[in-house]
């Protein structure tokens, strides 16, 4: 069974364990990123000749590295290897970070700062590490994040549990005291396979997937609301 098929677990929040630690996703919760994905994979593949268009890239959502180059490979009809593939988009995202600083999403820098004295934080995200490291350092926060996860390392990406489960071994906290900052469908149901409470922030330039608030276990609309004590009580 899938992390796709697998049945979500109870939405029975004031039964659960105190959360001890917060897991957030990069792309989309801290940084507003998901523009610059679309752009630097549209100039390689104007670069060869191909088209890229809105339906391949939400293909790309939730994917690790390896998923994504593949799947570019194949919708691109390349004949080049995955390893050139990963460079060019990586080295055009990294670009831009290095040029023009990290698109921070309003209250995300202040989010963590306001958190990181009575939780431990990590992020797990679907982009190579280098881009986390290089979002966080742009943000200003690395020093508040205790660990780094990504699909890449984890094995499978979003809708699988495996970039949460690895951050909540880093952290050394139970999946179960773990709140998840998310806003993707792929991203709230990985949570909920990990067995971890879910709380959608849907990124604000982009609407969140049909399901995304149901599936979630809180919906909030700026991660300046993200108070726990205000979520144990909703």
């Amino acid at each position: 069974m899938d992390a796709l098929t697998a049945p979500l677990p109870a939405r029975r929040p004031n039964l659960l364990p105190r959360i001890r630690a917060i897991v957030f996703d990069l792309d989309g919760v801290l940084v507003d990123s998901m523009s610059w994905w679309h752009e630097v994979r549209n100039e390689f593949a104007a670069a060869h000749d191909r088209r890229w268009t809105e339906a391949d890239e939400a293909a790309m959502h939730g994917a690790n590295t390896r998923e994504w180059c593949t799947e570019i490979r194949k919708r691109l009809g390349l004949d080049m290897s995955e390893e050139e593939i990963e460079q060019a988009v990586i080295g055009g995202l990294l670009e831009r970070y290095a040029t023009r600083g990290a698109p921070a999403i309003d209250g995300a820098a202040e989010a963590i700062r306001r958190l990181s004295g009575r939780y431990s934080l990590a992020v797990a995200s679907s982009a190579p590490t280098r881009v986390i490291e290089a979002a966080l350092a742009g943000l200003g926060i690395r020093d508040r994040i205790r660990a780094v996860t990504s699909s890449d390392e984890a094995g499978t990406g979003k809708p699988a549990p495996d970039v949460f489960l690895l951050a909540a071994r880093r952290l050394g906290v139970d999946p179960a005291e773990c709140l998840v900052v998310e806003d993707s469908l792929n991203g709230i149901l990985g949570a909920r396979a990990a067995g971890m409470r879910v709380v959608l922030v849907p990124d604000p330039s982009e609407p969140p997937s049909a399901g995304a608030r149901e599936a979630a276990t809180y919906s909030l609309e700026s991660l300046r609301e993200l108070e726990l004590d205000r979520l144990a009580t909703a």
